[in-house]
């Protein structure tokens, strides 16, 4: 996932994965034999009571440069469109403005913090509501704007993020977004849960089913040439 000379952008929502990620990135850079850059990258949509500060404050520390970008997604999606369920639009409002934030300051990698669970929701999701199979690739190149997506997370399954960011006290900022916990990813996060106590390793099987197919333009993991 990682080159020689890359410039990182990660994306910082200010929740529990993306600090995860943007505190391994800053910590594996201490002593990953390929050297690289990292950069932080906020995109503000907008939604009322939230504050960054504490998220400057963890980028001074670990010394990494940060930004954070204004935009109008709220408005769009709950004032304008009026969206029933808003999380895929805003979802693709947010990757575009990262990317173009990104692309701007210099990067040509974008790192997102999707893990396990992630991945496995979103097979879920596609398989219920679109009929297809399928779910995001570890890498994927975008060439238009030749950015490459990497998601270092992919094998941390949730709960062990969950773990990390109380035992090192991470600064997590409340999503204050008014879809929050009332969408179809929670429902199918509920359903994952709930089969998961009747069937072991439900959701893992899932994950591993995942890896050996190519399906639906998802890559296999095994066929990425690691950098490692």
């Amino acid at each position: 996932m990682i080159d020689d000379g890359d410039k990182i952008a990660v994306g910082v929502s200010a929740g529990k994965d993306s600090l995860t990620l943007l505190y391994g990135l800053s910590q594996l850079k201490l002593f990953y034999p390929k050297k690289f850059d990292i950069i932080a990258i906020t995109i503000d949509c907008g939604f009322d009571n939230i504050d960054f500060i504490e998220i400057k404050k963890l980028c001074n520390e670990l010394n990494v440069e940060y930004h954070i970008i204004p935009v109008n997604i709220k408005h769009i999606v709950f004032d304008i469109r009026k969206e029933k369920n808003p999380c895929s639009l805003c979802s693709k409002l947010r990757h575009g403005a990262l990317n173009k934030a990104a692309k701007n300051l210099g990067c040509n990698k974008v790192a997102l913090a999707h893990h396990l669970d992630d991945s496995v929701e979103t097979f879920m999701l596609n398989l219920i509501y679109e009929s297809r199979l399928g779910s995001f690739s570890p890498v994927t190149y975008l060439d238009r704007s030749d950015l490459t997506l990497i998601r270092p997370l992919i094998y941390a399954p949730e709960k062990e993020i969950k773990s990390f960011v109380k035992n090192i006290n991470l600064p997590v900022v409340k999503n204050t977004c008014p879809a929050d916990k009332n969408t179809r990813r929670e429902e199918v996060k509920i359903l994952l849960r709930d089969m998961s106590k009747k069937y072991r390793n439900f959701k893992y099987n899932i994950f591993s089913a995942i890896e050996k197919a190519e399906i639906d333009g998802y890559v296999n993991p095994e066929k990425i040439k690691r950098s490692d």
